[in-house]
């Protein structure tokens, strides 16, 4: 559990980091943000593999390509959900849910397969 809260956090610093880029992204306050990242997280675990299993042939056809347009849908269905999170255009959401992948990306890095963070240490050969 502490995992998945580390990891919606991650998210919350990719949304902000995504509404300095694309002014059309916007939040009502520091909470929505926060609900925003935890619903994308629920709706990332449930949805999206529904979505990307009814998209196969598509997804294939473009070489992959196509999964940056259910990220951005994904984002979009957060926006529907969620009073106070506006998504101006398609391109906004596919531009910041570009964001918010490369920061979840690199965030992962330091989190390891059970939520933790992890340090690694180098030690001398004697």
């Amino acid at each position: 559990m502490t995992g998945f809260f580390l990891r919606a956090a991650i998210v919350a610093i990719g949304l902000w980091i995504a509404t300095i880029f694309f002014p059309g992204l916007s939040f009502s306050g520091p909470w929505t943000l926060v609900g925003a990242a935890l619903l994308l997280g629920v709706v990332n675990a449930v949805v999206r593999p529904l979505a990307i299993l009814f998209t196969l042939p598509l997804t294939l056809v473009t070489l992959g390509f196509f999964l940056l347009v259910i990220n951005a849908a994904m984002l979009g269905l957060v926006a529907l959900l969620l009073p106070g999170f506006h998504i101006g255009s398609f391109w906004t959401a596919l531009g910041s849910s570009i964001v918010v992948s490369l920061t979840s990306w690199l965030a992962s890095g330091l989190i390891g397969p059970k939520g933790r963070i992890e340090v690694i240490v180098k030690r001398r050969e004697r």
